[in-house]
Formats: C-alpha cells, structure tokens, sequence
C-alpha cells in the first residue's frame, strides 16, 4: 500500500522544513519528535538516498525495525528498503541462527557490495544487536546461486553449488533440495514457497513455485530465483583445514571440529567463527563510505546494548564456573563477542559515518517536532468524530490509516454515521 501523498503533504511543514536545512548543513542531527513523527522524518530522509549513500536506521529491536521499513516503503514506494538482521542465538551458544535469517543476512550485504549488480540498498534498517555483533570477514562477497530460465547447467553441478552453500540434500523444507530425474527442487530461505527447476538435459526450461502440501506447481513462472547461502561458515577446504589442526589444542570442542574437518555441517559450529576464519569485521566496516546512520530511541538502544553485552558476560562465566566443576573449559571466542555501544560509535566515528538520533524526548537536541502525541481515544468513534469535525472546521486535511482494509471500511462508514464525511481508499 502507498501513502506517499502524506509525506508530499508533511514535507511542506515547518517541522520537515527544518529538518531537511539541518540535514543539509550538519552531518549529524539530533531531533526530539513524538513516535508517530518517526516515520516521516525517516521517509523524506530516505527519499533523498541512493545505493551509494544508504540511510542506515539502528533500532532497538527487529520487530521495530520491521515497522519502520513498512512504513517508510508505504510512504516512498520507490525506495529499496532492506534488513539486516540479527541472529537469535547469542556468539558463544551452540546453537545455530535460523537458515532465513542467515539468508536474509547474506542477500542484505551482498546487495550493500554489488549495488552495480544487485541495484543496492537505499535504506537499511538494522536491529542493533546486528550492528554490535562481530561477523566473519568475506561474508559481503558470498553470491547467492543464480539461475534464469534458460541457462545451461549439468545437475550434478548445480547440486554441487547448492551444497557449497550450505543446502541440505533432504527434502522441502527451508535451505534443502531435492533431485528427481530432470527436475530440481529447492527452497531457499528467503522465499515463501520453494521452487521446482524443470530441465531438458542441461537446459532449464521451466522454473515455478510448488506448494509442500500437495508437491503441485504453481501458475505464475518465474524468469529468475536466486539461492543465498543458508550459513555464515561455508564448509571450504581452508575452513575444514582449521578445524583439522584444532582438534587437538582443543578437545572441548574435538566433537564439532572433526566432524566439520569432515565437511559436515553442526549445529552450532558458529560459535566457532573466529577459529574457523580467522578475521571478524563489523556492519560498520561494511557500510559504504557515504552512508549515513540515524539511531531511533538512542536511550532504549544502549539499554539494548548493555544488556547484550551483560548476558554474554554472564553466559561465559556460568561456562567457567562448569569448568571448575569438571565441565568443558571455554573456548576463547572473544572476537565473536557483541561490542559496546562506545566501541560501536567509534568505528562509525573512524569511518567519518555521520550519526543522527530520534527520540520521542530529551534535552538539548538541534530540533524539536512542534507536533504533540495524540492521548488516543480509547475506541470511543464519538469522541474520535468530535476531534475531527473540529479539525475539519479548521482546515486541516485528514488521513487515517490502518493496518488492513476491513478495518479502513469499518472506521470510514462509523465516521459517516457520526456525522463525519470519510471515504475509504485502498490506496492514496
């Protein structure tokens, strides 16, 4: 849906107006607005980006990251908005982060990389326990595998791409395959559904999407699917020679490393990263160089942080404290560890990375939205029809959204019985 008309509207307000000089004169701007300010101020910033200098938004959570990209596509619908986003399993856990997120994780940078060939990332949004989590270098460069209708390529060889990305040969669920004679299906991580390739010999001729109930094909055909890899550790000869010569330094973690010097995938053997490759990077060194970065909720973010920083902390002491019982001894993975949000700063400092904040309140920032949070009206339509024919009377132009279109209908026919003209759209 677009509600691109609002920011049009917004932007022709004195709070924007200020917004747009302060950007245009200051590298970092620091703003206090309401929350439902939020999204325009980010909008009519994102609308002035471009592949070669992304907005990059830092949150406090994914679920408000998620928000915000919704919002921000819905009011500049050319925009290409992307996440980047976190693992759900802390460094040092034997668990491994989920193969959608991985997916999703590896696509984002690799767009950042090859905006030539990807087209780019204009806005990134990213939870901030992604932007303080160290991650293996090389990661940006890891293409996904990319087939168009009509390539030639042996099966045998497209099985051996998939598995070097981490594919599992099962069956239909996300980041497997299968192979039955001249068909090939594949559900990468990204998608909703997974997709069944169709060769004559060495010729893709056909590529749908099938559902996993019925094992039936899909209508619509597609041109093109891509297969990002479905872990952070690709299982190549230098990593498997890695794990080989820790075995024995190591016999805490000889199970993992010898059945990874094998070439079989573990789970859990991310929490193993820096043995396995050696040199981590963060986000902030990968960010273009003319990136600019706007914290939302500074305050709710480092309280983010710290606790991140805290349970980490807490996780590798309980491992200890197992170790003088009789327990495994830790491996030193410090360089996986989540850095502070000063460390964080300062990188983004060294790299000249303009920072911004936006918080609903605070003091001695450079704006200050003269708009006011609304105290909201309980579902009382009585009252929400009193407030708007008064705004109506006064000239104001009102638009109300919502999240789905039943409810629109439902708002805009109460309003008219009320006595206040509405009129449903499905877009603006």
């Amino acid at each position: 849906m677009s509600i691109a008309p609002v920011l049009a509207a917004a932007a022709h307000s004195a709070d924007i107006a200020r917004f747009v000089e302060a950007r245009s004169t200051a590298e970092g701007v620091s703003i206090i607005a309401p929350s439902g300010m939020h999204p325009l101020y980010l909008a009519e910033a994102a609308s002035r980006r471009g592949p070669s200098d992304p907005l990059v938004v830092v949150t406090a959570t994914t679920r408000e990251a998620e928000d915000l990209a919704a919002q921000i596509e819905a009011l500049v619908p050319a925009a290409k908005v992307a996440l980047f986003p976190a693992w759900e399993t802390l460094p040092h856990e034997r668990l491994s982060p989920r193969s959608d997120t991985v997916a999703r994780r590896l696509s984002t940078l690799y767009s950042l990389a090859h905006p030539d060939e990807t087209g780019g990332v204009e806005v990134l949004m990213v939870p901030v326990r992604a932007l303080v989590q160290p991650m293996a270098r090389g990661l940006e460069n890891l293409a996904p595998v990319h087939l168009e209708r009509g390539d030639f390529i042996a099966i045998d060889e497209l099985v051996e791409k998939l598995v070097g990305a981490a594919y599992s040969r099962v069956d239909s669920s996300r980041g497997e395959f299968a192979v039955r004679g001249g068909i090939v299906d594949v559900f990468p991580p990204t998608l909703s559904h997974p997709v069944r390739l169709d060769f004559f010999g060495d010729e893709l001729e056909e590529i749908r999407f099938f559902s996993v109930a019925d094992q039936r094909s899909m209508e619509d055909t597609l041109e093109a699917f891509d297969a990002p890899a479905c872990r952070e550790i690709l299982l190549t000869e230098d990593v498997r020679e890695r794990a080989r010569a820790a075995i024995a330094q190591l016999p805490g973690a000889a199970d993992i490393l010898s059945r990874l010097a094998e070439g079989i995938a573990v789970e859990g053997m991310e929490s193993l990263t820096p043995l396995l490759v050696g040199e981590m990077v963060s986000l902030a060194d990968l960010l273009p160089e003319h990136s600019s970065l706007v914290f939302v909720e500074p305050e709710r973010i480092r309280t983010r942080v710290d606790e991140l920083v805290r349970t980490t902390e807490e996780f590798l002491e309980a491992a200890w404290s197992s170790a003088a019982q009789g327990g495994a001894v830790p491996i030193d993975v410090s360089q996986a560890s989540f850095s502070s949000l000063e460390d964080t700063l300062g990188e983004l400092e060294a790299r000249r990375l303009p920072v911004s904040t936006l918080a609903p309140f605070g003091l001695d920032a450079d704006l200050t939205s003269q708009a006011k949070p609304h105290p909201g009206y309980g579902g009382s339509i009585a009252n929400a029809a009193r407030d708007l024919a008064q705004h109506v009377s006064d000239g104001w132009r009102i638009v109300l959204t919502t999240a789905g279109a039943g409810t629109g209908r439902h708002i805009a026919e109460s309003l008219t019985e009320a006595g206040v003209t509405a009129r449903f759209s499905a877009d603006l």
